[in-house]
């Protein structure tokens, strides 16, 4: 009878491999556990790590202004006046005319001078006549002495060559004659100086005349618009002075450039100089003009403390109106690579100003800053910071320094906003 053995080696690896298997995958799934329940650990002390909201710093334009409010006038306005007394002839212009330099804006009529005027030129034509008959009356004696002091020559002459020829007497009448002559000369030579004084005189007093004359005619005194009538035909106008009441014939106004005065608290004094740029907002017409500061008093008021200042405006499109407020903001200081550290990310303590720095292994550290200008919602860090430093904006009214936090980067304005 046969028997069959089975080997007896394979049966007896079989069991070892399994045990190995077995053992292998509890190893694997007990390291598995444990790095999931490190993990889990770790998150579990993030979270309870107070969360605080940090900024980083950074480098940025910074700029300080200071906005007033005032109200637009324009660089020139006045009452146009007549010089002279008369009536309202003509009148060329109204409400909202716009005129040039010298253009002609009204007529007056001035019966007085105008007759004056036909006088003086009846006076001038007069003084011309006698001037012309002086001329020739000159022109006759000086010919005249010529003919005398010729023959007075001749008698004389020959009296002295040939002795007895000529009688002496005739040479001294011809003598004599020479003589008259000669002060006839001067005479009139005298008479046409004095009639040569008059006709200048007469011109002179034609041109005064013709002068005053021409302020019938008024004229714009620079380029604007009329922004009030008080004439009409036929007003009677009042020359211009002081000792009399005069009724104005328009206002006119500069419209290409304006000013805008505004009063400079006494603790911004310092800042202001001439040629400074400043935006001039006007809400009614939402826009913004460009200005420069142009001039100012030099001196602080006792009584409100500001320093009068003026801005000048450019109107060239003619947008601007007068009597319109305007926001006027000037730039105080500026810096424009400035190391800017938000104001709410700031504790004031005493006379020092301290700031929350979450550093690299996320611990809170107390800095004292040194502060350069300020604005309305940041400051300028001359010492303390650096550049990407994560500050706390956040509350911090529980925080101490060396403690742990989870920080969570924002903006400053979106706590600005919450708070």
């Amino acid at each position: 009878m046969l028997h069959c053995r089975r080997p007896q080696g394979r049966l007896q690896i079989f069991p070892a491999l399994l045990l190995c298997v077995a053992a292998g995958t509890v190893a694997a799934l007990l390291s598995c556990g444990k790095s999931d329940v490190s993990r889990a650990a770790d998150t579990q002390s993030q979270n309870s790590l107070p969360e605080v909201g940090v900024t980083k710093i950074t480098r940025r334009s910074l700029a300080r202004y200071l906005t007033i409010s005032s109200e637009l006038v324009p660089f020139q306005e006045i009452d146009v006046y007549a010089k002279e007394s008369g009536f309202v002839s003509k009148l060329y212009v109204d409400y909202g005319s716009h005129v040039k330099k010298g253009q002609l804006m009204a007529v007056l009529e001035i019966p007085e001078l105008q007759a004056q005027l036909q006088e003086d030129q009846a006076s001038i034509r007069s003084a011309s006549n006698q001037v012309t008959d002086a001329e020739h009356e000159l022109g006759r004696v000086e010919a005249e002495h010529t003919v005398f002091h010729l023959q007075y020559e001749r008698l004389n002459n020959v009296a002295q060559t040939k002795p007895g020829l000529v009688a002496q007497q005739e040479v001294d009448e011809a003598h004599g004659k020479d003589l008259a002559a000669e002060s006839q000369i001067e005479a009139a030579k005298s008479t046409l100086q004095a009639t040569q004084s008059q006709l200048a005189v007469t011109q002179s007093k034609l041109v005064h005349d013709q002068a005053i004359y021409d302020y019938s005619k008024i004229t714009a005194p620079f380029t604007g618009v009329v922004t009030q009538r008080y004439a009409n035909l036929g007003t009677l106008m009042q020359g211009g002075t002081n000792s009399t009441q005069a009724l104005p014939l328009v206002k006119l106004s500069q419209e290409d450039l304006f000013r805008l005065v505004i009063p400079v608290p006494e603790s911004y004094v310092r800042y202001i100089k001439t040629g400074d740029q400043v935006n001039v907002r006007v809400p009614s017409l939402d826009k913004t003009f460009p200005g420069t500061v142009a001039r100012f008093s030099v001196d602080v008021t006792g009584s409100t403390r500001t320093m009068h200042t003026e801005v000048d405006v450019p109107n060239p499109q003619g947008v601007l109106i007068p009597g319109v407020y305007a926001e006027a903001t000037l730039t105080l200081d500026r810096k424009g690579d400035a190391l800017v550290v938000p104001l709410q990310a700031i504790n004031q303590e005493a006379d020092k100003a301290i700031v929350l720095v979450v550093n690299s292994s996320n611990q809170i550290q107390n800095r004292e800053i040194t502060l350069g200008i300020q604005t309305e919602n940041d400051a300028e860090v001359l010492a303390g910071l650096q550049d990407g430093d994560e500050v706390v904006i956040s509350d911090r009214s529980g925080l101490r320094s060396g403690e742990l936090v989870h920080p969570k980067l924002t903006q400053a304005a979106a706590y600005n906003s919450q708070s």
